[in-house]
């Protein structure tokens, strides 16, 4: 599956939650990741996650597709990230 994955993290957590993020998953921009996982690899991310986050203060947001071409990205301005290997 596709995971398009968005967080907010309290100061004190957001590096650690940076780093869980991309063990499995590509960098877009400040706070945003995608990539393609298998239901493991999902699971795995969001227990690692849960761990970390305190739900009276974080948010996480998952966006599950079947692939990447079931979306279309539109970028204005600047794209940070690129996950396309061949630019």
């Amino acid at each position: 599956m596709y995971i398009i994955l968005v967080y907010d993290f309290g100061e004190k957590r957001v590096g650690k939650a940076l780093k869980i993020c991309r063990r499995q998953l590509n960098w877009v921009q400040n706070s945003v990741f995608e990539g393609e996982l298998t239901d493991a690899q999902f699971k795995k991310l969001q227990l690692e996650l849960k761990k970390l986050h305190k739900p009276e203060e974080d948010s996480i947001l998952f966006y599950k597709m079947r692939n990447e071409k079931a979306m279309k990205k539109i970028c204005m301005g600047l794209e940070k990230n690129t996950t396309d290997p061949f630019l």
